[in-house]
């Protein structure tokens, strides 16, 4: 509701303070960083930022609130002795996956498509069979391991979760794919197709791990390799079966129930 805009902005503001006292921050606005080289004076990694904050947030529950006079922690737990728990998340998985980047595609015989990488799950044959009657779907990715997506099924009430369809392909990050295309397009190719991208995504894997062994302490090679390292190794796995034909009659698809949390 409106009325609780202030509360929220408060506590963006103190974390916005705690924020620009990290190393390579880019302040608020250029006027405040002036001459100040945030990319110069950058060290943290997404992963050890993710931590950073996670870890702020829990300082921020023990410290004493000024207006409060207590700490908002002791606070809540307060108005739960009062007034009862409130409802919290019904389902993690559902909630971790809503807050994943959103895709809209359709539906063809061999799955999805999502920037040159084909995912493919027999749990879609159902909505192949009639594909030509379904709006496009919504699919979310996680952007720091694209061998998977969750495709939310046509009544809009479970999430299915829909892998490479070439399952032998290593997980790799969104940022490693949109550099992958990149040097492809360096290299004078009008079209991307799947193996040129993992090819090059290898050969940046090689680049980097030559560069680290030369040059420790390197930001870029330091991040990249970080990013890589976030990833689960997954063994390798025979590739998908191929689609199944247009006469694929109907069964209902089976919602994935357990999602792995990172």
């Amino acid at each position: 509701m409106p009325h609780f805009g202030g509360v929220i902005e408060r506590l963006i503001g103190t974390m916005m303070q705690m924020v620009h006292e990290l190393p390579g921050t880019t302040f608020s606005n250029t006027s405040a960083r002036g001459d100040y080289d945030s990319d110069g004076t950058a060290v943290l990694t997404v992963a050890e930022l993710n931590r950073w904050l996670a870890l702020a947030v829990a300082s921020y529950h023990g410290q004493v609130h000024g207006t409060l006079g207590q700490t908002p922690a002791g606070r809540w737990e307060q108005a739960v002795a009062e007034c009862g728990r409130p409802p919290t998340v019904a389902s993690e998985t559902a909630f971790l996956v809503d807050f994943l980047p959103v895709f809209r595609r359709s539906l063809t015989r061999t799955g999805f498509q999502i920037d040159h990488v084909q995912y493919y799950s027999d749990a879609l044959k159902p909505w192949i069979a009639r594909r030509g009657r379904l709006e496009k779907f919504v699919l979310r990715r996680d952007p720091r391991d694209i061998s998977r997506i969750w495709a939310l099924d046509p009544d809009g009430t479970a999430y299915v979760q829909v892998p490479y369809r070439t399952l032998s392909r290593p997980p790799i990050s969104a940022w490693e794919n949109t550099a992958a295309t990149a040097q492809l397009r360096e290299q004078g190719r009008a079209q991307v197709d799947e193996n040129a991208l993992f090819a090059m995504v290898e050969q940046m894997h090689a680049i980097a791990e030559e560069a680290a062994a030369k040059t420790r302490g390197a930001r870029k090679v330091r991040r990249d390799l970080e990013r890589r390292s976030q990833i689960s190794a997954r063994p390798a796995r025979p590739a998908a079966a191929p689609p199944p034909p247009d006469d694929v009659s109907a069964v209902p698809a089976r919602p994935f129930e357990v999602i792995e949390q990172w």
